[in-house]
């Protein structure tokens, strides 16, 4: 299960800059009106042959310039609860405040590791700036500029030298079996699909605050069904206003995704796909998860039409596209209709996931295809693509293109070949990797 890292602190100490900075984007945009897209705070970073995610928990607080106590806390309180490592943002140039002393007193009193990143020694002069910090109680402070870039390599050898070995033994322990998880926004009817599928009114979470921060695995064997169904504990307080549960559900979601084979996205028919579907579909996206679309509360829709079916299937793969792919399901969760079909789709997706392509047969269909449509020459030079393989032993489906000058093939014709592969073979739901290597 990938471990997360978390990035705290108050405003303007350049926490945005420091997780563009790790996750090597220019993704988190730094905008404090709620409701800019969340999940620009979630990136992936890979050092030192370990991946692991970071999130800036500070992009999902909202209101974030009219910043108090309140909002830190809970900003605290996120990554504690759901984090492994925590990385403390302070400002070199400013030195300590009366809110970065608040955020350490409740940092000590946690369990987790905490790093202390000094941000903004933009220069040398202000390394002897950040000897202050030592009153924070939290340890040497790591000097870094988040805009240069300075010190950032020293503070990623930190944080995987911090991380908790333990996971690998938890995965280990799981069979190899399917593991599914359900998502989607709040009250799409993620609960009563679980429950249905269960057959008893028990969820499989507690809703005690701070019970624990990992996956929760459900063994599900019945009905010749057998798979673990995924959920995260974490904080469930009912009596949040919504922006609190939708960033908590978020930040949930990612663990819930991170550890599953296949997610099952519930969208609610009432109400449409909303900008958070779209949100958590990148999220499955980014991390190349097999997806099934379940259109929940269908009993509650008037028109059940065959029209209004493909209608709604259309706009679903519009908002989706590029990647449109995936089976969508149309059931009840309340009256338990087709919510069986469901389990058999993801089960199919899992299969496909694992699905691998004899090579003889790979090129025979596939050169055909290229034969028919080659690829664009570029600057009066040809691409010829010699030979394909299958990567063995990958997550995702992975494809080889071996060819003279991959360099020039370009996204349009590589997205023909995918097509052309899920034309060919059975790859629905799974993500594809099309990869061109120079022979």
């Amino acid at each position: 299960m990938g471990q997360l890292i978390a990035i705290v602190g108050r405003p303007n100490v350049g926490k945005s800059t420091l997780f563009n900075r790790l996750t090597e984007t220019r993704t988190a945009i730094v905008d404090g009106t709620a409701g800019t897209t969340r999940d620009r705070q979630y990136g992936k970073v890979d050092w030192a042959g370990k991946e692991f995610s970071i999130v800036d928990t500070g992009g999902w607080v909202v209101n974030s310039e009219d910043i108090f106590e309140g909002e830190i806390n809970k900003q605290v309180a996120l990554a504690i609860e759901q984090s492994d490592v925590i990385l403390f943002v302070v400002d070199a140039m400013n030195g300590v405040t009366d809110l970065d002393d608040h955020v350490a007193e409740i940092l000590r009193k946690s369990t987790k590791p905490v790093l202390l990143v000094a941000n903004k020694v933009d220069s040398n002069e202000w390394i002897y700036n950040i000897a202050e910090f030592y009153s924070l109680g939290l340890g040497d402070p790591y000097p870094i500029s988040a805009v240069s870039g300075f010190g950032t390599g020293d503070l990623l050898d930190e944080i995987v030298k911090r991380m908790p070995e333990k996971v690998d033994d938890e995965e280990d322990q799981l069979e190899d079996i399917p593991r599914f998880t359900i998502v989607g926004r709040p009250n799409a009817g993620k609960s009563s699909l679980v429950n249905s599928f269960i057959g008893e009114e028990r969820h499989i979470v507690t809703d005690i605050a701070g019970t624990t921060r990992d996956s929760i695995y459900t063994r599900y064997n019945k009905y010749g069904f057998d798979f673990y169904l995924v959920d995260t504990a974490g904080i469930r307080k009912k009596n949040k206003v919504n922006e609190d549960i939708e960033y908590y559900s978020v930040i949930r979601s990612i663990r819930a995704i991170e550890a599953s084979d296949v997610c099952i996205l519930m969208i609610d028919a009432t109400r449409g796909i909303e900008s958070q579907d779209t949100n958590i579909f990148s999220l499955i996206q980014k991390n190349k998860k097999g997806l099934v679309v379940c259109v929940n509360k269908w009993d509650l829709v008037e028109d059940k039409s065959n029209e209004a079916i493909r209608c709604y299937e259309a706009a679903i793969r519009e908002r989706f596209a590029p990647f449109t792919d995936f089976p969508i399901i149309f059931t009840s969760a309340l009256t338990k209709q087709r919510i069986f079909k469901v389990l058999e789709t993801a089960l199919k997706v899992y299969e496909n996931r694992k699905r691998t392509v004899p090579t003889s047969q790979l090129n025979t269909v596939m050169q055909e295809f290229i034969e028919a449509y080659p690829p664009p020459a570029n600057k009066g030079k040809y691409v010829k693509i010699k030979y394909i393989t299958m990567l063995k032993g990958s997550t995702v489906p992975t494809f080889i293109f071996f060819c003279n000058l991959p360099q020039w093939v370009k996204e349009p014709y590589r997205r023909y070949l995918e097509n052309k592969i899920r034309e060919s073979w059975e790859f629905s739901g799974t993500p594809i990797n099309v990869f061109m290597r120079e022979k």
